[in-house]
């Protein structure tokens, strides 16, 4: 019978503390965006003002990157600035009713079928005309002759 294999413990790996404020820099790592991601939300007013050093720096505390948080993963899910900002606007309010965060959320989840729908529809269409396209030496390519061809509304009478 094969002996136990002594468990070695390995150090812990910890991040380093955080000195609360950080930079735009800092703020925007710990959030997963970019820095000029940072600045676009703000002057949307998705993130409000911040402090700023003697100098002029921003500096972000804990609450403001938990906001980029939030914005980032809205925007993961294909959210609307728009959206983001009643969003926003509700995760903040106590009183909220979550009615309407699904009212939200649902309208998008309708709107997502839509689009996904519509790229589906292009990509049977595309799939046709690339079923088409001999794709040899010919210069005969209905591809774009489709591209090309103009709708039947928009023809000169």
């Amino acid at each position: 019978m094969p002996s136990p294999k002594k468990a070695t413990k390995s150090p812990l790996k910890t991040a380093p503390p955080v000195h609360w404020p950080v930079s735009i820099g800092d703020a925007a790592q710990r959030a997963g965006v970019s820095a000029r991601m940072v600045r676009h939300y703000e002057s949307l007013g998705l993130l409000p003002a911040v402090a700023r050093t003697d100098s002029g720096y921003r500096q972000y505390g804990p609450a403001d990157v938990h906001t980029l948080r939030f914005i980032r993963r809205s925007r993961d899910l294909g959210f609307s600035m728009e959206e983001i900002a009643t969003l926003l606007g509700l995760w903040q309010d106590q009183g909220r009713a979550s009615s309407q965060v699904k009212r939200i959320a649902q309208r998008h989840i309708t709107e997502l079928g839509e689009r996904i729908a519509a790229m589906q529809a292009m990509q049977r269409t595309l799939q046709t005309l690339v079923h088409c396209c001999h794709g040899d030496d010919r210069p005969d390519c209905p591809i774009l002759d489709d591209l090309a061809a103009q709708p039947a509304d928009t023809r000169p009478q």
